[in-house]
């Protein structure tokens, strides 16, 4: 016999043996798990209208939508968890609940169930040996009653999920969310229906354009959190101007506010000084601050429903906008205020970039930048003026930063505004300073302003306009702060 063939198998590198005696110990002398009192989420009072109008697009089908599995940053070390949000939109589940659970609609009106890996007893090695799993690893699991207390939905094992699947009757699922789920998904219908998942993703996304008044109530609370966030920043900006690398002070400044006000940050944050503002996704951020520069903030608090702000200011870091920031500020800022006044119920989604990119590229023809007329540019063929602000001017916002991002063109880019969307304004004006076009006095100026509209019955309301945007109202609030 080759001695091999009888060696004990192979522990990964990481993980100790048990011995048989800490094993038979381990399991002694714990208190009782309390009974379930747990009460439910506050979104559970909304997520049976939600689910309701789901199954309504697809009569007589099963829906399937998982939360998703951790994902690996690095080796055997995992991504903070946050569930899929069309999962968490129509369970009600948000900060890390549930790794790997699945939520089944069937198509009878409230029959629908959650399945997900139980608290298992402590007898069980994996209450300590599972890194995944285990109560000595990740904390207390909830059982199938405490689940369900909080959801208000039945909970069954995940392990009886291959089974149930096979029942009768057509079914989709969120393709994307769980790629195991969705294999058990094709082998119970004996097919890959892509189109039919596709138009289930894309159900989701637009059962999410007009919040309801528990959403809009979040809305509120992650943009009041925010300009807590930004005030915070604003007092720390001494400390990060002395420091060096004070983009990054700024981020952990922000970030803890994030995590001690809500869930996380709703997106990495830019923070982007100096000529850095003119790199749109600067999330970098490790450059200094210099008291002469414009330091550009763009960042969002996600609170623990995982609803998200997402504003963005542009602050003179000495406290002083110089006149040609100023003059880009002036610009920036009448193209979002005009931009705004667009945002209304009836109004194309368009209208608001149209309304904003019209005064951007005014400007920009007024400093004699633009090689065509300011009509011509404004074309379809033109669009020169995007040289200097390439992006969109609007999104959807909610519990994805871009939110409803599946939505059918016809819904979103091409569709009217109504009552209880929630979208960005956030025009821009980015010189960067290797620009030979722009003028000295502009190059390495880069100025975005947003704001997160919600639109009302018979207009808008700035849910972020907390925050000052007019140049001497961002002065006289960075000066109080300082002052305090």
């Amino acid at each position: 016999m080759n001695p091999a063939d009888s060696a004990p198998p192979q522990l990964p590198n990481r993980l100790q043996p048990f011995s048989q005696a800490f094993i038979d110990f381990i399991p002694t002398g714990w208190a009782p798990y309390p009974e379930p009192v747990a009460q439910p989420l506050a979104a559970t009072a909304w997520t049976a209208a939600r689910r309701s109008r789901l199954r309504q697009e697809f009569p007589g089908e099963r829906l399937v939508l998982p939360a998703g599995q951790p994902k690996v940053r690095s080796n055997d070390t995992d991504h903070r968890y946050r569930p899929h949000s069309a999962f968490a939109h129509l369970s009600g589940l948000g900060t890390d609940l549930e790794p790997g659970a699945v939520l089944l609609i069937e198509p009878e009106e409230d029959d629908c169930r959650i399945y997900f890996h139980p608290r298992s007893p402590r007898t069980d090695p994996e209450f300590y040996a599972s890194s995944r799993y285990g109560e000595m690893w990740v904390g207390p699991r909830p059982s199938l009653e405490e689940l369900s207390a909080l959801t208000g939905l039945p909970t069954r094992d995940s392990a009886r999920l291959p089974d149930d699947l096979a029942g009768p009757g057509p079914i989709r699922v969120l393709r994307e969310a769980d790629p195991a789920v969705t294999e058990s998904v094709d082998q119970a219908r004996g097919a890959v229906a892509l189109d039919r998942d596709e138009a289930l993703a894309v159900a989701c996304a637009e059962t999410r354009l007009i919040k309801d008044d528990f959403e809009i109530a979040q809305m509120e609370a992650a943009c009041a959190a925010t300009a807590t966030g930004f005030e915070a920043v604003v007092e720390a900006l001494p400390e990060a101007l002395r420091r060096g690398r004070g983009e990054r002070w700024v981020e952990g400044i922000f970030g803890l506010q994030a995590r001690h006000l809500g869930n996380a940050v709703g997106y990495d944050s830019i923070v982007a000084s100096g000529d850095h503002a003119c790199t749109l996704h600067w999330i970098r951020n490790d450059g200094d601050l210099a008291g002469s520069d414009l330091m550009l903030l763009d960042a969002g608090v996600e609170l623990d429903s995982l609803y998200t702000a997402d504003v963005t200011r542009t602050l003179p870091l000495g406290g002083r906008f110089s006149p040609a920031q100023r003059e880009v500020y002036l610009a920036v800022l009448e193209a979002q205020t005009a931009g705004i006044a667009a945002a209304r119920p009836g109004a194309l989604f368009s209208d608001i970039h149209d309304a904003a990119v019209a005064v951007i590229a005014g400007h920009l023809a007024d400093w004699g930048l633009l090689p065509v007329s300011l009509d011509q540019a404004l074309s379809p063929e033109g669009g020169q003026f995007r040289r200097w602000m390439v992006h969109g001017t609007s999104h959807h916002l909610g519990i994805d930063v871009h939110d409803c991002a599946q939505a059918r063109r016809e819904n979103y880019r091409q569709g009217r505004l109504a009552p209880g969307m929630v979208v960005t304004v956030e025009p821009g004006l980015y010189f960067k300073s290797t620009d030979l076009l722009a003028p000295d006095r502009f190059r390495g100026v880069g100025v975005r302003i947003e704001d997160d509209i919600l639109i009302t019955a018979d207009g808008n309301r700035n849910l972020s306009g907390a925050l000052p945007r007019r140049p001497e109202e961002v002065e006289s609030w960075m000066a109080e702060v300082w002052q305090r």
